[in-house]
């Protein structure tokens, strides 16, 4: 069976909605819903239900979902994946039908809940903040992290984004304010390494395999503040739906979570054989740069291998939205945002 996790057409379409959705997304059906509705699971030419996920970057992290379709692990339903970048696109497929989910943090899921939506994480895909910060070459962040970081500028991607939302959490923690006592050079992902390189920044906000990659071309040094271990457990980016979606179809919705947790379990226990599907997945990246990125993976206990989404994994990441001041309601709780029983 060949596996088309990019899909050149529905990339187009699903842009193209995404960007007429962005104010009415939540508000009833917009002109994006003349669109195909593959929110709906529709039937293949086979008859297997055909179910798209939207992703904001093809990532490392979301390995779980490449195993799962590569390995045939969902059973009757035909499982393809949209790579959707920039804001909100990747929530707004699936607010507008043309997307059965979306791989994010569930804080999307009360940004929704804030307009009016019902949304709901279903499934873990990674359970640790991705993230990580590190100092320009040649500047020594020694033991003090705070002392350090003030008076830094800061390299990271634009507000809205986990990593930003990251950061601003963790100056309130360092007791640092913004643009007084630590300046956000708020940037395209692609241009943190260039930022520091040419002395512009001090500090950048990264995930892997920019992390490993400035590491070994000398723009950087390790990390010398781990968010995934840090943290701790922290609902960084599981899988939501509609809640229409579980009332209409729950028989659907379970397959796909039975699928997406037996690619969990594939993880866990077939090490050289995710790596060799890792590499299909990233046949540009260089091998011993994704070997690295996958073994701090490993390492950082970046998966939750039953797929289940506790309650103080969700609680970090509310306390991380509601300190960058992305979600001002924290009256939002778990079961508002959060549906589990389908993880068996």
């Amino acid at each position: 069976m060949r596996h088309n996790h990019r899909l050149s057409r529905i990339t187009l379409t699903l842009a193209l909605a995404a960007m007429i959705a962005i104010v009415s997304a939540c508000g009833g059906k917009s002109a994006a819903n003349s669109q195909p509705d593959t929110a709906t699971p529709a039937k293949a030419a086979g008859g297997t239900k055909e179910l798209v996920i939207a992703e904001p970057v093809h990532s490392t992290g979301y390995l779980p979902l490449y195993i799962a379709i590569r390995k045939g692990l969902f059973e009757d339903v035909n499982v393809k994946v949209v790579t959707l970048s920039g804001g909100s696109a990747h929530t707004n497929a699936v607010l507008t039908d043309q997307a059965f989910g979306f791989i994010g943090g569930p804080e999307h899921n009360a940004f929704a809940k804030a307009k009016g939506a019902e949304l709901r994480a279903v499934v873990n895909i990674v359970n640790r903040g991705n993230v990580y910060l590190v100092a320009r070459s040649g500047l020594d962040p020694g033991t003090d992290i705070a002392a350090f970081m003030k008076g830094k500028i800061v390299a990271v991607s634009q507000y809205g984004g986990t990593p930003n939302s990251i950061i601003r959490y963790l100056a309130k923690e360092w007791g640092h304010e913004l643009d007084k006592d630590i300046t956000l050079k708020e940037v395209d992902n692609g241009a943190i390494p260039a930022i520091l390189q040419q002395g512009q920044g001090d500090v950048a906000v990264v995930t892997e395999p920019v992390l490993t990659q400035g590491i070994q071309e000398g723009i950087w040094g390790q990390p010398f503040y781990n968010v995934p271990q840090e943290l701790g457990p922290y609902a960084y980016s599981t899988i939501n739906i509609k809640q229409d979606s579980i009332t209409d179809d729950p028989e659907t919705v379970q397959k796909f979570v039975t699928g997406i947790q037996k690619g969990l379990e594939f993880l866990r226990d077939n090490h050289e054989e995710s790596m060799e599907i890792a590499r299909q997945e990233f046949p540009t990246m260089a091998e011993d740069l994704l070997e690295t990125t996958l073994n701090r993976s490993y390492e950082d206990e970046m998966w939750e291998y039953t797929g289940q989404i506790s309650e103080e994994a969700v609680t970090t990441g509310l306390s991380v939205v509601l300190a960058a001041g992305l979600l001002k309601d924290d009256a939002v709780g778990y079961g508002d945002i959060i549906d589990t029983q389908f993880v068996k």
